[in-house]
């Protein structure tokens, strides 16, 4: 399960990890997605919300593809930004409005000399001046301009965002069409910005509720792991189709959740036929050497939301210890209950734990509720016996999309008693002083660095986080050992620590 980069294609998370060849051959989109794609190229300011590894940044990529410079014949002019720039992620104010403006220049500028410079663009890194130059930049193009801004959130820095969406809303117009990427549970969107009438929100969360569930994740396999799991490798009621939509559904539909459950479960089968022992073994493997190992991981990139990782842990073990023993797959949590616990809440759907399907739903037991689904690999853990049998297969794979039961928790369930601590005014995030080694491959850190590059990076003078990812290129390409594949491999582990 931790295999590098290089070894596998499959393993390739990231969608910015990807060449633009390794990009179209790994992804498909379904046409729930295609929706997704059409949005962000559309008029029209939109915000693509979705959990850690839903496949925000893969639509993005794909939406510029589908645009000028890459497609001759659009009528709209794509700009894709990484936003993955830590002092970016440092700044506030009129310092931020400059490093971002600067942002945005060089990537329209990289566009500009794609076409053989035939447009000028002059812009300052002031938003008056970029927006004057972008407006003129339409004009002289003939096509409206669509900025993707992909990681413009960080789940533990909220600070800045104030000052992203200012600019965010300035931006837009009538020939500016701009877009966010999200997480959920960013909340700080500033006085100027209104969500309901500034922006179109999309969650990109995949519901398995929808037709052509276990098809769409069928044509995943079929891309990523033909070789590894071909057709001959399912029998019986564990067809390709079934077994790819159920362990969809056992990551809620995550699909960096998903490549880490196949990669699994091509390994517990061998060159044997999949079993339903195979997908159990898979399913706790990932829930104590996956899902488990997330709240590790994230904790130190928290900055002062930090302290929510406990009570989102005992949320957690709460939840699943009942659902569990009941055998449920939803909860719905009292509205009053999901408002107060919101933070660590957003946390456990930021990781994979649950995801969000009703906002306000009906209870039995009086009042409304949000339901959550579960993810299958904790619940597994939790229900009796820890093991995948014919009924719990059929029963979670659900291809009736028959509405199932959930479980129910209000004012006498223990969630109600859970109290939050108080939040400090002010917090760094502990993960850019932490020392490298941090960053050795792990369950945590499945891209990870060998203790051997780890000890080439620190005799360079690269102790700390945030000074390896301030690094260039050239400086640690110029360190012995270290290659093109090496320096792919220490970005994507940089870039799991701070931002993924």
């Amino acid at each position: 399960m931790v295999n590098t980069i290089s070894e596998n294609t499959s393993l390739i998370l990231a969608a910015e990890d990807c060449s633009p060849e390794e990009f179209e051959q790994l992804h498909y989109f379904s046409k729930q997605e295609q929706r997704f794609i059409s949005n962000l190229i559309a008029h029209g300011p939109v915000l693509l919300k979705g959990a850690r590894g839903s496949g925000k940044s893969a639509l993005m990529i794909e939406a510029s593809r589908r645009m000028y410079p890459e497609n001759n014949l659009s009528s709209t002019f794509g700009i894709y930004i990484s936003l993955r720039y830590l002092q970016l992620l440092r700044s506030e104010g009129k310092k931020y409005e400059v490093m971002l403006c600067q942002r945005i220049i060089d990537e329209v500028n990289k566009k500009i000399s794609q076409v053989g410079d035939i447009f000028e663009f002059d812009a300052l890194p002031n938003i008056t001046s970029l927006h004057r130059e972008l407006f003129n930049l339409a004009i002289a193009s003939k096509k409206r301009i669509v900025i993707l801004f992909d990681d413009a959130a960080h789940i533990g820095r909220e600070a800045p965002l104030h000052d992203f969406f200012d600019i965010f809303r300035t931006l837009s117009s009538s020939v500016i069409s701009c877009k966010a990427a999200i997480y959920p549970g960013v909340t700080n969107f500033g006085t100027r910005f209104d969500l309901y009438s500034d922006a179109t929100v999309i969650d990109v969360s995949r519901n398995d509720e929808l037709k052509d569930y276990n098809t769409n994740f069928a044509e995943i396999i079929r891309k990523r792991f033909a070789r590894r799991l071909p057709e001959e490798s399912f029998s019986g009621q564990l067809t390709l189709e079934n077994v790819a939509g159920f362990m969809g559904r056992a990551v809620l539909g995550n699909m960096r959740g998903f490549i880490f459950a196949w990669n699994n479960l091509s390994e517990n089968c061998g060159e044997n036929k999949i079993s339903l022992a195979d997908i159990t073994k898979t399913l706790i493997d990932l829930a104590s050497n996956y899902y488990w190992p997330l709240i590790e991981e994230l904790k130190p990139k928290l900055g002062i939301y930090a302290a929510m990782l406990d009570p989102a842990t005992e949320i957690a073990e709460s939840i699943f210890q009942q659902a569990g023993e009941q055998n449920k797959q939803n909860v719905l949590i009292l509205r009053e209950i999901a408002q107060r616990l919101s933070k660590p809440l957003e946390l456990l759907e930021y990781t994979g734990f649950i995801s969000i399907r009703d906002v306000s739903r009906a209870m039995k037991s009086r009042g409304r509720g949000t339901r959550y689904s579960l993810n299958l690999c904790t619940l597994l853990e939790k229900t009796t016996g820890a093991r995948v049998t014919n009924e719990i297969y059929t029963k979670w794979l659900n291809e009736q999309n028959e509405r199932i039961e959930s479980l129910e928790l209000h004012k006498t369930s223990e969630l109600f008693k859970i109290q939050l601590p108080e939040l400090p005014e002010h917090g760094e995030m502990l993960i850019l002083n932490e020392d490298i080694s941090k960053l050795k491959k792990s369950n945590a850190y499945p891209y990870g660095l060998t203790q051997h590059k780890i000890d080439i990076l620190k005799d360079a003078g690269y102790l700390t986080v945030s000074k390896l990812a301030e690094a260039s290129d050239e400086s640690l390409l110029n360190l012995k050992d270290i290659g093109s594949e090496n320096l792919k491999r220490i970005r994507s582990t940089v870039a799991q620590a701070i931002w993924m």
